[in-house]
């Protein structure tokens, strides 16, 4: 397990997200430019080393009815990797003349994700360690490629 020393060096390296000292030692850490009124994505991280993320829009994590997971046990890799989906899942925004995303998070059954970010006039998808792993001309053909592969939306 952690120490929470270490769990908070590994969220305060997102510089995306704003640390909220809040009661008895714990420290909550928002992302202000959530696309959703929840901007909370560490909730009550303790010095015990319990706290929670927020994974309320995301798939493959099992939720508290917050839509938080205790992350009280998790590794380094699967601390990084839930954080990053959280604001993720909070950022998918809208182009403004279009109905496609200019970015999103996928998963499949074995929680593997990865993100489609729209670049110039291209679709990337992007591993879980920020590899490429496609390049396509449209939004369209990187879903669909997406979904042959075992992937869904979360």
């Amino acid at each position: 397990m952690l120490t929470f020393e270490e769990k908070l060096a590994i969220i305060e390296s997102f510089p995306e997200l704003e640390r909220k000292d809040v009661s008895l030692r714990r420290v909550n850490f928002h992302y202000n430019d959530s696309s959703y009124d929840h901007k909370n994505v560490v909730y009550h991280l303790h010095p015990n080393g319990n706290g929670f993320v927020y994974a309320g829009k995301m798939t493959g994590y099992e939720t508290n009815d917050k839509g938080m997971v205790n992350v009280r046990d998790f590794t380094e890799k699967d601390l990084r990797e839930i954080i990053r989906n959280s604001i993720h899942s909070l950022t998918s925004k809208k182009t403004e003349d279009s109905d496609e995303p200019t970015d999103e998070v996928w998963m499949n059954d074995n929680t593997v994700t990865l993100t489609v970010i729209q670049e110039e006039d291209l679709w990337n998808v992007y591993s879980e360690d920020g590899g490429l792993d496609g390049t396509f001309n449209t939004y369209k053909e990187a879903t669909n490629y997406l979904e042959t592969e075992g992937f869904s939306r979360i």
